[in-house]
Formats: C-alpha cells, structure tokens, sequence
C-alpha cells in the first residue's frame, strides 16, 4: 500500500446528502466558479491526517475504534450556510453542524489527544468548528459573487441524520475530485436500556 492520504470523518446521511445537492444547484446558478463537494463524498471531517504509511494507518484505525466507543450515537442536524475565512471573503462554503456540534468536538478533542501521543498531528491552533463542505471557491471574482448570496441562506435547513459511526477514510486525488475509500470504522457506543 505504501502511503495514504488519510482522514478521519463521519458520515451525514443521505437525506443531508439530497439537500446539499439541491443548495449546490441554487448557488451554482449565481455563475460563481465553485468546485463542488460531491454528493457520494460529502461528509464532516474530524481530522485531516494527510499521507500516512501503513503502520500509522492501522494504528489509527484502532484508536479511532477506541476513541469512538466512548460516545453513544447523536443526532446531527446540517443548517445555516457560512464560509471560511468570511462570507464576505468566502473560499469555502459549509454548512453548519447545529445539533450534533457538541459530541463531535468531543470526539475531535479525544483522537486529538491519542494523535498527539503517537506524533501524527500537531496541536492544532483554531478551535475545530465541525462543517460540511459544499464547495471551494475557484476565484477572488468568484467568491464576491457568492458572497451576495450567502446571507440569504441563514436559515437554510440542510437536514438531520444520526451518526452512529466514526470512518477512517483514504482520499485518492483524480481529476474530477477526490475519490474516497473506506479504511476502518469505530462504531459509537451501544445505546443502554
């Protein structure tokens, strides 16, 4: 296998999925060039790790199961339309994680530390602010016509799901977007009662 480009995520479901869809439809036709998230990908990232080699991959696939088992299932509900580093100066358009923000800074802040004791991220400086990415902006241009449309979507509702699983994904680089694969999946805590 030699080296993988790595992330650890968790999935948004397919009803997130149909909206997102739909909202990249809308804002597409505004005529700002964004490459747009594709749908069968779409996800919320907890980590970027980047290119990992073998060993590191099985070992993060072990404390993601660890780590994961600690948190029961949750709610996640996608809404609202924002952009980093501004929606005045958008070059990525997400939307917002409402319920469901809390448990997965929890799981962000838990494979941190286990990251950190085997030296495979540095500690990172911005507080994690859990998204999904709709797409990136391709120019300055194009970001000021986006910009005009992002405050109308304040209350866009984006859907619900329930995350029930941590995934360890490989991200492979093509020409039409990156193309992921499933390496492991720590499954959250069994529910009592």
């Amino acid at each position: 296998m030699g080296r993988v480009r790595t992330f650890i995520g968790v999935d948004v479901g397919e009803e997130v999925r149909k909206r997102a869809t739909a909202l990249q439809t809308q804002l597409a036709k505004s005529g700002a060039g964004v490459k747009w998230a594709a749908p069968a990908g779409m996800h919320v990232t907890l980590f970027f790790l980047g290119d990992l080699d073998d060993r590191d991959v099985i070992a993060v696939c072990k404390l993601v199961e660890e780590v994961a088992a600690a948190e029961p299932p949750f709610p996640l509900r996608v809404s609202g339309v924002g952009a980093f580093p501004t929606p005045r100066r958008p070059k990525v358009v997400w939307g917002g994680i409402t319920d469901g923000a809390d448990p997965l800074r929890r799981l962000h802040a838990g494979l941190q530390a286990r990251l950190l004791d085997l030296a495979l991220v540095a500690r990172e400086e911005p507080a994690y602010t859990p998204h999904l990415t709709l797409g990136r902006v391709k120019g300055e241009s194009d970001g000021q016509t986006l910009a005009a449309e992002l405050p109308k979507l304040l209350a866009w509702d984006g859907g619900r799901s329930v995350v029930d699983e941590v995934v360890v994904y490989s991200s492979e680089l093509r020409r039409d977007g990156p193309e992921y694969a499933v390496l492991g999946r720590g499954p959250l805590a069994a529910r009592s009662g």
